[in-house]
């Protein structure tokens, strides 16, 4: 199938590693222009050097509303506008302290308004406008990481729905992807093998396929869905999660 996705012009969120990385690596293998963003200095220049000439790669604090702003406005100038929004951060938050939300609240629900509101302008003027969100499944169930991870990526979903509505006359389509448990060697759950080899185990052993995702299996799906090949879906939260959630969805 071809996606339509040649020389559109993509932006995303935490794209140096894990499920962002995946993201951009894909947009780029259909034939897109990535600028992407991550906090992580080193991490940013390190992808840049990897990923080729199509990706643009530059450290930023997404909970900075100006210099997110800045990012964005540039990046469109950069890449002669926007065609697709990916805010793909987290703060992968856990604890019931006031900081430990306050950390998820700035990163996971305000990083990704800011960066999709400073995009919106760019995306109006784009033929096939869209913007895909990325939840989890712990946004639909209380699993582990409840709180506040798992309420601010409820957050997201409703927030991914509301858009889809708000904009749909202009021509913009908002989704959501929820993945369940990801597995990648730097990320929260090769840490947590590490740490708590038994939690592991425990939590692997859920997963109905045997295994746990990898990222680039997330990101074909974001993909397909941010593409002109999903022309007529919007408003949906997609769950990526072979088989672990056991809720129906109406």
């Amino acid at each position: 199938m071809d996606l339509e996705l040649r020389g559109r012009s993509v932006l995303v969120s935490g794209g140096s590693r894990g499920i962002g990385r995946a993201i951009v690596e894909t947009f780029l293998a259909e034939g897109a222009r990535v600028a992407f963003c991550a906090r992580d200095a080193a991490g940013v220049a390190r992808a840049n050097e990897e990923l080729g000439a199509d990706a643009f790669g530059t450290a930023l604090d997404v909970t900075d509303p100006a210099a997110m702003e800045s990012w964005v406005a540039q990046s469109a100038d950069r890449l002669g506008g926007l065609d697709i929004v990916v805010p793909n951060v987290s703060a992968l938050a856990g604890g019931s302290d006031l900081e430990t939300w306050r950390a998820a609240v700035e990163t996971d629900l305000l990083g990704t308004v800011s960066m999709t509101s400073a995009a919106l302008p760019a995306l109006r003027k784009s033929d096939a406008a869209s913007i895909v969100l990325i939840s989890s499944v712990s946004g639909r169930e209380n699993d582990i990481f409840a709180e506040p991870y798992g309420a601010i990526k409820a957050a997201l979903i409703h927030y991914g729905k509301t858009l889809s509505a708000r904009h749909a006359a202009e021509g913009i389509r908002v989704n959501t992807v929820s993945p369940g448990n990801v597995y990648f060697p730097d990320g929260v759950w090769g840490k947590i093998e590490r740490e708590t080899p038994d939690l592991f185990a425990e939590c692997l052993g859920q997963n109905p396929l045997g295994r746990m995702a990898r990222p680039d299996e997330v990101a074909k799906a974001v993909v397909f869905l941010a593409s002109p090949a999903a022309s007529f879906t919007t408003g949906t939260n997609l769950l990526v999660d072979g088989g672990l959630t056991r809720g129906v969805q109406f």
